[in-house]
């Protein structure tokens, strides 16, 4: 019966239970001194009793209370129930709070804490310089070897021993946050100097990953990132820190700064990788330029290359060298190769409609052998535009035929079999041999340019 929204925290009985966190019983609001004259006590309250909400580290952060219009006594089973309606509540309070903020394997808080502890520094301490650190404790291969072998629950048991170990290693007052599944995060505290302070964290993960039970079968990788508090947001310090613990990761060291070329450059790629979907589906950003094939003897054109070109909306022209490689890392290169195919093989028919019947060399990646139904798909496009299969010179590096010799081998031969030319491009960069040469099915070496260049030097690739 008593209206009221929201009350001044001056003469508040529950300002006081909060700050106290003491239950607080007023029996009659007009024979109290303190409430009498208050907003409650004007208001028509004559009774109060509240209960204290206090987290678990000990912080009053508000008053469950029970109001009256008649002064009264409370008992004191009615006192013990208010009370433990206040421990529910608040539990129920934390329980939320903790929801997506304390990871449930290791108990630790995780990156949403980090962005509110950061607003938290923002708001006291603007403008300082500080360090945020990301420790990956396995790669993701790693990862997946140990689950493999043993399963989810050794994993489970490795994270929380490594988080153990960094709330050891950090001391008490310091606080360390899950932000991936193997990735811990923390801050460095004020006034470190760069290099001492690098020099600290690879001696004190040497330490800790001596330790490990799972030393043998994984390895740290450290990137430390430098901001200044309120300068930049809490997922891009997350985001540089974390890319430059894969920089290390590239560079096989322990430890890595943040580099903001290279932050620029990954940030390029990602771009360029998701801007090359878009590029597929449009239909007048992607084509092909042909690269004529000339026997010296007779200027005569054999044949030629199928190359893929790009021009980017906003970026104009985009070097085949580099997003070639980005895309061959992802889905995209199945229907990448599938549209140069189709091209090729548009092409192709419209030179056999003008009467020209040169072959043509189209490339394909490492990724695409491991697709069951290239071939087919080969084979079907050659068969839509009635084109015979030794017009098509399918063509691959040495480098992806090494990445997997078996499987390469038997798709060539396959290849082969069905009449398609086959031709090995940059021979002498990878790791094969003569003798794995003698193997594969083509006709075609082309011997990479680096063997090419200054022929006529005593000491060139002419001499080797």
């Amino acid at each position: 019966g008593v209206e009221h929204r929201s009350i001044p925290r001056d003469k508040a009985p529950c300002a006081q239970v909060a700050e106290s966190t003491q239950l607080l019983v007023i029996e009659d609001f007009q024979a109290d001194a303190c409430y009498a004259d208050s907003v409650l006590g004007r208001a028509g309250t004559r009774f109060y009793a509240g209960a204290p909400l206090v987290t678990s580290e000990g912080y009053g952060l508000g008053s469950l209370c029970v109001l009256g219009t008649e002064p009264r006594k409370a008992t004191e089973a009615e006192l013990a129930a208010l009370v433990d309606l206040a421990a529910m509540v608040m539990a129920q309070i934390e329980l939320q709070h903790a929801f997506g903020r304390i990871d449930p394997v290791t108990g630790m808080p995780t990156r949403n804490q980090f962005r509110d502890d950061l607003l938290d520094l923002e708001r006291d301490h603007p403008g300082e310089h500080r360090f945020a650190v990301v420790v990956d404790m396995a790669r993701e291969d790693q990862i997946s070897r140990i689950v493999r072998a043993l399963g989810v629950a050794r994993v489970d048991e490795f994270i929380r021993e490594a988080s153990q170990a960094l709330r050891v290693a950090l001391g008490p007052g310091r606080v360390a946050y899950q932000v991936g599944s193997a990735q811990f995060a923390f801050i460095s505290p004020p006034g470190v100097e760069e290099l001492a302070y690098v020099s600290l964290l690879r001696s004190s993960f040497e330490t800790m990953h001596a330790t490990s039970s799972v030393r043998f079968v994984t390895n740290v990788a450290i990137g430390v990132r430098s901001f200044v508090i309120g300068g930049v947001s809490a997922d891009d310090v997350l985001r540089g820190a974390a890319s430059a613990a894969q920089d290390a990761r590239n560079a096989d060291g322990a430890i890595a700064l943040h580099s903001p070329a290279n932050d620029i450059a990954h940030r390029r790629q990602y771009g360029l990788l998701q801007d090359f979907g878009a590029a597929l589906e449009a239909g007048d950003q992607l084509r092909l330029v042909y690269q004529p094939r000339i026997e010296l003897a007779t200027g005569r054109c054999l044949g030629a290359e199928a190359l893929l070109r790009w021009r980017h909306p906003r970026l104009g022209e985009v070097s085949p060298a580099e997003f070639i490689p980005i895309i061959e890392e992802t889905s995209l290169a199945r229907a990448t190769t599938q549209w140069v195919i189709d091209a090729a093989m548009d092409q192709m028919a419209a030179w056999n409609l003008a009467g020209i019947a040169p072959v043509l060399s189209v490339n394909i990646s490492a990724a695409n052998l491991g697709e069951a139904d290239l071939i087919d798909r080969i084979q079907l496009a050659l068969f839509k535009r009635d084109l015979r299969s030794e017009r098509l010179e399918i063509e691959l590096t040495e480098s992806a035929i090494m990445d997997q010799p078996d499987q390469a081998l038997a798709m060539l031969r396959e290849l082969a079999e069905a009449g398609i030319c086959l031709a090995i491009d940059d021979f002498g960069t990878g790791h094969s041999s003569l003798a794995y040469l003698q193997r594969l099915p083509a006709r075609i070496v082309k011997i990479d340019q680096a063997f090419m260049r200054n022929l006529t030097e005593a000491a060139g690739p002419d001499f080797v």
